[in-house]
């Protein structure tokens, strides 16, 4: 089969794999859709062992198995549903040191014609809902939602800060408003990515007015230090910080406005697999932005190019979607 090779400075090429063997407990899924994530210039631009690709949807293709045939998304922690976290529901916080793996990253991803992939991590996918759209079910609806949901038990209403105007932060904006936030501002440098985000109802600031903002909830979707920041001095006395956006290290100054107040830090990691049902009835209910989102596809020969363009913010929300 044919999937992409991540070798590093921005480099991809299109060559032949083998053909993926399921185990025992696994099934064979030929990919249909999977759409870049900003997690994955990590590969781009270091090179990685395995196949990327992490927010996949697909069609099982095993003959003879029960499911063959069937439309799914690929739930990517490959927990154990033994352990402690996985008994209470958090599946995603599995702590079996064999399983907890994650599908694109440890285990081949869907940057391919075809994958392997555990069965209990296959999310069975409703016919209303269409290839292109279904990855978004994932990071951009499923992490963003968790983590809201989280902030919903401190916080239950009220004005948002959003920051970063990416996928995550325009999911994040999608979502605060399902969830019945409001008004929701929002932050990002990119001129295309902030006015698709007013189109949805946000309002442009500024770093310098967000600081003064005392926002009952504050999302930041970037991983970048300078928003993390800007998170801190916003968030209002009581109020929430959703930390979703991933960094490698922490670089905060302690300021006085920072020091004199108490507010709840909070990191969303994936999603519990029992959010699902909620996740699916966030896309519907807000469809037609979600669809926005998605606005380039590529096969496999022109993943290089659309990695390109999403890598300088001229892309929200691609997807591969293979021969």
């Amino acid at each position: 089969m044919k999937a992409a090779k991540f070798h590093g400075e921005g480099r991809i090429t299109i060559e032949e794999f083998p053909e993926p063997v399921p185990a025992a407990d696994e099934v064979t899924v030929r990919v249909t859709a999977c759409a870049l994530c900003g997690s994955d210039f990590r590969p781009w631009k270091l090179g990685w062992p395995t196949i990327s690709g992490h927010e996949i949807a697909g069609v099982i293709e095993q003959p003879g198995h029960e499911r063959h045939g069937e439309r799914v998304v690929a739930y990517i922690p490959v927990f154990c549903g033994t352990c402690e976290d996985c008994r209470a529901g958090n599946t995603h916080l599995c702590s079996g040191e064999e399983t907890r793996k994650l599908i694109g990253w440890q285990r081949d991803g869907g940057y391919a014609q075809r994958l392997a992939a555990p069965e209990r991590c296959l999310l069975a996918l409703p016919d209303d809902i269409s290839d292109k759209l279904a990855p978004l079910l994932l990071d951009t609806i499923g992490t963003t939602a968790h983590g809201i949901r989280m902030a919903r038990r401190v916080v239950p209403s009220g004005r948002a800060l959003v920051l970063g105007a990416g996928p995550i932060g325009l999911g994040a904006i999608i979502a605060l408003e399902l969830m019945g936030y409001g008004p929701i501002d929002v932050i990002d440098p990119v001129d295309y990515r902030a006015e698709v985000a007013e189109s949805f109802g946000a309002r442009r600031t500024t770093p310098e007015a967000a600081a003064k903002g005392r926002y009952p909830i504050v999302v930041e979707a970037t991983g970048k230090d300078a928003a993390r920041q800007v998170a801190l001095e916003a968030v209002g006395s009581n109020g929430a910080i959703c930390q979703i956006g991933e960094s490698a290290a922490w670089a905060i100054t302690e300021t006085r406005t920072i020091r004199l107040k108490d507010f709840f830090l909070i990191r969303s990691f994936y999603f519990p697999i029992g959010d699902y049902a909620e996740n699916l009835a966030l896309l519907r209910a807000g469809k037609a932005k979600y669809e926005r989102l998605v606005d380039g596809t590529c096969d496999l020969e022109g993943l290089s190019d659309l990695f390109q363009s999403f890598s300088r913010g001229e892309k929200l929300k691609p997807a591969l979607v293979p021969a």
